[in-house]
């Protein structure tokens, strides 16, 4: 065993301690019973959220943004698993096009805001600015500063126009990080989430961490402010950011309206065609 195996190895247990709570008093670790059942009960929250919002004809915006490897997928994927995709929509939106690099820089999210009745959930958004794009060097310190300044007020436009604006960061330790990191690099099936721009970013912790400082200094304002969800332990941050998101948005049950089913159509004559004529998968299982 090399001396970089020997290291992360330790780092591994270290971290394992620290989930356990054997180290800095942190909680034990979440047993999968009470997870599972928090999960399923708030999901169910979910879909009553989604309901009223429809309902109201509410426009929520909720902004996830963080360290790679924080968790922020994870969040989502359990926000939306029984929602309707129509009504609950992740934007997750790659590298601007040579046209998008042209426009005003807050004209490609816009085009993803929610209409009335709906919610998106941006997997990072226009902060992408104030991260990636400056300590990468992907635009200039004029658009930087540009962008800090004029942000908030971007964002009490959006308020001002009805939108219910949440922004969430997800904040994780730097042994937690590399843990997380060294598990997707061995595990072929995780291995995408590991992007040239993440191995970069892991590299540049430090910068990271000042442009961070930085735009919660400007953007963490009285009408828009930031919710920081300690990421360390997944199940915790998963099962506290949404119940924090559930607690932002005062809603009441409108899914017990009693349904009646109606009477299924008569055949009237009606014959399937044969099976022999349609092309069904192999029964592989």
């Amino acid at each position: 065993m090399s001396k970089k195996e020997k290291r992360m190895k330790e780092t591994m247990k270290k971290v394992l301690k620290k989930r356990s709570g054997k180290l800095d008093g942190l909680p034990k670790k979440l047993k999968n019973k009470v997870y599972n059942k928090e999960i399923e009960r708030l999901q169910t929250e979910m879909v009553k959220l989604q309901e009223w919002i429809k309902l109201k004809g509410l426009k929520v915006v909720v902004l996830f943004e963080g360290r790679d490897a924080a968790g922020k997928g994870g969040v989502i994927k359990r926000l939306s698993t029984r929602t309707n995709p129509r009504i609950v929509r992740i934007a997750a939106l790659g590298t601007p096009t040579e046209r998008e690099k042209t426009q005003w820089y807050f004209q490609r999210y816009a085009a993803y805001l929610p209409a009335a009745g709906e919610m998106v959930l941006f997997d990072r958004s226009w902060y992408n600015r104030a991260g990636v794009e400056h300590v990468m060097g992907f635009c200039t310190d004029e658009e930087y500063m540009e962008f800090l300044h004029f942000c908030p007020e971007f964002e009490k436009a959006l308020i001002h126009a009805g939108v219910i604006l949440i922004k969430y960061w997800f904040s994780v330790s730097d042994d937690v990080q590399e843990a997380r990191f060294q598990e997707r690099f061995k595990d072929p099936a995780r291995r995408w989430k590991l992007s040239p721009m993440d191995l970069e970013a892991r590299a540049r912790w430090v910068e990271y961490s000042k442009a961070k400082d930085v735009m919660f200094e400007y953007t963490d304002t009285k009408h828009s402010p930031w919710y920081v969800v300690d990421a360390n332990d997944k199940k915790r941050a998963r099962l506290n950011c949404m119940a924090h998101l559930l607690s932002r948005i005062p809603y009441k049950d409108v899914t017990q309206k009693k349904l009646v089913i109606p009477k299924r159509q008569k055949d009237k004559g009606y014959k399937r065609p044969p099976l022999s004529k349609q092309r069904f998968i192999p029964a592989v299982y």
